[in-house]
């Protein structure tokens, strides 16, 4: 089985060489040695690194994704993980598509001012109840012991 060193992995994969560097620390990848100073992979590594960019995309964190990639090397993917981000993700599209209805009908809506324009005046009042804000980041949870 040929290994493929670092720079090839980065070509190949799209991912820079610091990143993976960085995926190897926190675990969700593994060199199977060196050639000299370069580091080597084993070609199962791309796939990987696939799953790594499709959570990423979905919107999960390394610390998610590790869990999900944690299992003897091969991937063990929690259905009801999977099922809450859909959740949130669904949230966050009605979030933003009312965001750009109203910012649509904004731009063309025929009141002399905006504030005297019952729709954006609704548009207000939802934004006003939080009901349309973009969800706060939670704070990082101390290591437990």
């Amino acid at each position: 089985m040929r290994h493929l060193e670092i720079a090839e992995v980065a070509q190949r994969s799209g991912v820079p060489a610091s990143t993976l560097r960085f995926y190897e620390e926190k675990g969700l990848i593994a060199s199977t040695g060196r050639r000299g100073l370069r580091r080597l992979f084993d070609p199962g590594v791309l796939e990987r690194l696939a799953l790594i960019a499709l959570g990423r995309a979905a919107g999960f964190a390394l610390d998610e994704i590790s869990l999900m990639l944690a299992a003897k090397g091969r991937p063990h993917i929690d259905r009801q993980m999977l099922a809450a981000k859909a959740e949130k993700l669904d949230r966050t599209i009605r979030r933003l598509s009312t965001m750009r209805d109203g910012l649509r009908h904004a731009a063309v809506c025929p009141a002399p001012s905006h504030m005297e324009c019952p729709t954006f005046r609704r548009i207000l009042r939802t934004a006003a109840s939080g009901a349309i804000a973009a969800p706060r980041k939670r704070a990082p949870q101390p290591p437990s012991n």
